[in-house]
């Protein structure tokens, strides 16, 4: 029996396309990691004007246009900027001397950075400046380390249940049913195994709101693809949140942290506004998580939309009719 053998060409394009992926995998993890660092990181200012432009000069000396600085009245307003989410740190200064306030659980890398600018200033005033934590992390997490571990398998939850949904779920009406009872359920599984690990702390249905919504946001999103424009888009979509939006999470680092447009770009995916969003609800008792919700939410809707949404399918796609059988002719001439 012959068999036709696959063509030299065929088996050359397929090496190429996958040394191409994995490239491409490798350059959207690496990239952002070596390219990790400070650009025009909110930090508030509380001091006497002489001594806060000082500070300022001292800052800009530390790291040039690491920092944007924004004023505060007092140590009280200074704590509360960060505590509301608008800035990663402060800087005070008064009669006793000077004080660095960080937030570790804002993100670690930004406050370690905060801690060196603290040490840098006591070299400089040749006395010691004291570092406060306003917003630490968990004693069982002090390095932020478990919720960085989080951020895949919080990704693998959206594309997973996308894709069990397609092969074994073909309406869209118990597909949609099936999104949402998965991002419920997975919410709460992984709240309650990180918050059992001592790693996110804070309310633990808002914690479960926001993972939940972030597994939503990306299984819709990926089926709404699918329905609007095959498998080859829901694919691309999927290689786009998991190897884009996972590295541009800033999960592990902070998005200010990240190249100059790329953490902004990942704040704008669900993997980044899900990161966000756990923090604000986690650790600052939702403060900030305005903004990442509502991304989450405009994925979701918009996927769950497309999901339901009449497509016209190419001829292509639709089955050939099966020809009706002849009728018999036994006993005829």
């Amino acid at each position: 029996m012959h068999t036709s053998k696959t063509p030299w060409g065929h088996v050359l394009a397929l090496v190429l396309g996958l040394g191409t992926l994995v490239s491409v995998a490798l350059l959207t993890f690496a990239w952002p990691a070596v390219n990790v660092a400070p650009r025009a990181v909110p930090v508030a200012l509380s001091a006497p004007a002489p001594v806060a432009a000082e500070l300022t000069r001292t800052l800009d000396g530390v790291a040039p246009g690491a920092f944007a600085v924004t004023a505060a009245d007092d140590r009280a307003a200074a704590v509360d900027l960060v505590e509301g989410r608008h800035v990663y740190g402060g800087l005070v200064a008064g009669p006793q001397g000077a004080e660095v306030l960080v937030a570790s659980a804002a993100g670690p890398a930004v406050a370690q950075l905060l801690t060196d600018v603290a040490e840098r200033l006591g070299e400089a005033q040749q006395r010691p400046v004291q570092v406060t934590d306003v917003a630490p992390l968990p004693d069982d997490d002090p390095r932020g380390v478990g919720l960085a571990a989080g951020a895949l398998p919080l990704v693998l939850g959206g594309i997973a249940t996308a894709s069990a949904l397609r092969l074994r779920v073909p309406e869209p009406t118990r597909r949609v049913g099936g999104v949402l009872g998965a991002g419920a359920v997975g919410g709460i599984a992984m709240v309650a195994i990180l918050q059992w690990l001592g790693v996110v702390s804070g309310a633990f249905w808002a914690n479960v709101a926001v993972v939940a919504l972030a597994i939503t946001a990306t299984a819709a999103a990926l089926l709404g693809l699918e329905r609007l424009a095959g498998l080859p888009a829901m694919a691309l979509g999927g290689a786009t949140v998991l190897l884009l939006g996972n590295s541009l999470s800033g999960l592990t680092s902070a998005p200010v942290l990240l190249p100059t447009g790329w953490g902004a770009l990942g704040q704008l995916l669900p993997p980044g506004a899900a990161a966000t969003a756990l923090r604000s609800t986690a650790y600052f008792d939702g403060a900030g998580a305005t903004a990442p919700l509502l991304v989450l939410a405009a994925w979701s809707v918009l996927g769950l939309a497309l999901m339901v949404l009449p497509v016209r399918r190419r001829r292509a796609d639709v089955p050939a009719a099966t020809p009706a059988p002849e009728p018999s002719t036994a006993g005829g001439r």
